[in-house]
């Protein structure tokens, strides 16, 4: 059978004439991703948090205000954190769990601007095994040979050394399973580590079914490593974001305010 090799123009990220406009950028897909967390269900009580790293000062970050519902956040509420965990901007508290964890990560991976981390359903659950995803789908396949697992439980993460040492488990990977605890993904972009979020979520989600159900087939390793080089790239994790970027815009416009 014969292989079209038929070109497609996939859209690339942005680039911005100055740095507020990055800034501004920056912040909306942060209070976007936040809506769209409210929308698949990630909320849950007062946990739960989305930095992304300021564009002008790399040792700051925005990040949502501690116990402010996902579903209500807009750009306008988002506060900008220092690397000793003052608020420089805004006048809501910040999560203290937030700041242990996503300081320490930014601190850690100067390539990471985003991280993403909530108590989801499916996640938690999943991290209740203290398992790596096994490659089951085409979607899961984005994590292959990609996350990591932080096989330790010390309650919430409030001291600074706790997030180093999860930082560590991190290294160079794009998602790690926090034991007992839920689900921690990072990206070059808000829209990556968003979406990696999503799916790896619902790639969760998808192997305790199937495991519920029986025993399920893997991908065998060469098929998967190929898949991983398909749907795992930095460009493919925000690329995939778009579309949910611009539903949630579409239907929630007063995020952007």
């Amino acid at each position: 059978m014969q292989t079209l090799n038929i070109p497609i123009n996939i859209p690339q990220p942005p680039t911005f004439a100055s740095i507020e406009d990055e800034r501004r950028d920056r912040k909306q897909r942060l209070a976007a991703a936040f809506r769209l967390f409210a929308r698949f269900g990630f909320a849950e009580g007062i946990a739960g948090h989305i930095t992304a790293r300021d564009p002008e000062h790399p040792d700051r970050f925005w990040v949502n205000p501690f116990g402010m519902h996902f579903s209500l956040i807009r750009v306008s509420d988002l506060l900008l954190v220092n690397d000793q965990g003052e608020v420089v901007e805004g006048n809501k508290p910040v999560n203290q769990a937030a700041f242990a964890i996503h300081s320490r990560i930014h601190a850690a991976c100067p390539d990471v601007v985003a991280a993403a981390h909530s108590h989801s359903t499916y996640g938690k659950s999943w991290s209740s095994l203290g398992r790596l995803l096994d490659p089951l789908t085409q979607d899961a396949c984005s994590f292959y040979e990609d996350h990591g697992l932080f096989d330790d439980y010390t309650g919430v993460v409030l001291k600074l050394e706790e997030g180093k040492r999860i930082a560590e488990a991190l290294g160079d990977k794009k998602a790690l399973i926090l034991r007992n605890h839920g689900l921690l993904t990072v990206g070059h972009s808000v829209d990556e580590a968003a979406w990696w979020f999503i799916t790896m979520d619902r790639s969760c989600q998808a192997q305790l079914m199937a495991e519920a159900a029986g025993k399920p087939v893997l991908i065998d390793s060469d098929m998967a490593r190929l898949t991983y080089r398909q749907v795992g790239s930095h460009h493919m994790g925000w690329f995939s974001f778009q579309p949910l970027y611009d539903m949630i815009v579409h239907q929630q416009p007063d995020l952007l305010e």
